[in-house]
């Protein structure tokens, strides 16, 4: 399957991108002035969510097989990024006791919400591919 030959319209994939960097962003300046924290569960449950919906994405594409749409290939490349990432920040930052209120702990949370939110996103462009709103 090619994307040189595509004629979609709005590429949400790209969307998704910039608005996983903007809550990304937004929750390591939150965490780096200590107006929020984040609880070790609050870790336990993004590994959950990443391992739910890696599986979610293993069953549904057994079910689906290839769809012939351009935009199927970059929101399920987006999806597995988000779900890797969230997987690998969320279980760093259950191993390695960091300090509450460092710059290292902002940043790597901020990178865990950056993933989080690219599955969330992810997830509305993929849907919004095999229903055929892109046409």
């Amino acid at each position: 399957m090619s994307l040189f030959n595509c004629n979609c319209k709005f590429n949400c994939t790209l969307a998704a991108v910039i608005a996983s960097v903007v809550i990304g962003v937004v929750a390591a300046f939150l965490r780096v002035t200590a107006v929020i924290t984040v609880a070790p569960a609050f870790y336990w449950a993004t590994l959950g969510i990443a391992a739910i919906y890696l599986l979610g994405a293993l069953i549904t594409s057994v079910l689906v097989r290839r769809a012939n749409k351009c935009c199927i290939c970059p929101a399920v490349s987006a999806l597995l990024a988000g779900v890797l990432g969230t997987a690998l920040f969320s279980a760093v930052l259950l191993a390695v006791d960091i300090a509450a209120a460092g710059i290292i702990s902002a940043i790597l949370t901020g990178l865990l919400l950056f993933f989080l939110t690219l599955i969330f996103t992810g997830t509305a462009c993929l849907v919004r591919c095999l229903t055929g709103c892109d046409e």
